[in-house]
């Protein structure tokens, strides 16, 4: 039981950690103001990590990779913690392309959930404060996933129900690819890490 209990309160910490690089990474991607609560709690939160990391890794093209290696960084970091606390071991060299792997997948999973949660806090604003000043932010990294469903998802009374497609194809991709390949990588890393 305390096991759970820490495996728990390390998973939050370091997904919270994970959430903000990969927030980071693509408000840079997607050119999103920075001068904002978000943004600037963002910055915060992971400049303690990203700025060493880019005096070894260079940007590329306007792009700050420094940001999503510290998220995969910190993703294979709370793995090693989570098979740790859950075997009393450490998973030797022979698990390694597994936890690359496994770690890649999970950066994966929290991508679609983070774009869950920005989409749904974009509509939320729209209908709510559709001038609200963090507006923008939100738009930004929602406007390219939902531009092309907005051609082809009609109006309906008026009620633009791209983001609800959005969320629909989000979780399916959770449900279907995602689910399957944390699956299998976890079956890999298992058989190599204990085995």
């Amino acid at each position: 039981m305390l096991s759970q209990a820490l495996i728990f309160l390390f998973e939050t910490a370091f997904n919270l950690l994970v959430l903000a690089a990969l927030l980071r990474f693509f408000m840079q991607v997607f050119r999103a103001p920075f001068r904002n609560p978000v943004a600037q709690f963002v910055v915060a939160l992971t400049d303690f990590g990203v700025k060493p990391l880019r005096r070894i890794i260079p940007g590329f093209g306007g792009v700050d990779v420094a940001s999503l290696v510290f998220a995969w960084l910190a993703e294979i970091v709370l793995l090693l913690i989570v098979f740790a606390i859950r075997y009393q071991a450490v998973p030797d060299g022979a698990a390694v392309p597994a936890l690359l792997t496994l770690s890649l997948i999970a950066l994966l999973r929290l991508t679609i959930y983070l774009l869950i949660g920005v989409v749904l806090v974009q509509a939320i604003l729209s209908w709510v404060s559709p001038y609200h000043p963090m507006m923008p932010l939100f738009d930004t990294l929602t406007r390219p996933f939902l531009r092309p469903l907005r051609r082809v998802v009609p109006l309906v009374g008026g009620v633009d129900l791209s983001p609800l497609v959005l969320l629909v194809i989000c979780q399916l991709i959770l449900m279907l690819p995602i689910a399957w390949l944390e699956l299998e990588a976890v079956r890999l890393f298992q058989a190599r890490a204990t085995g």
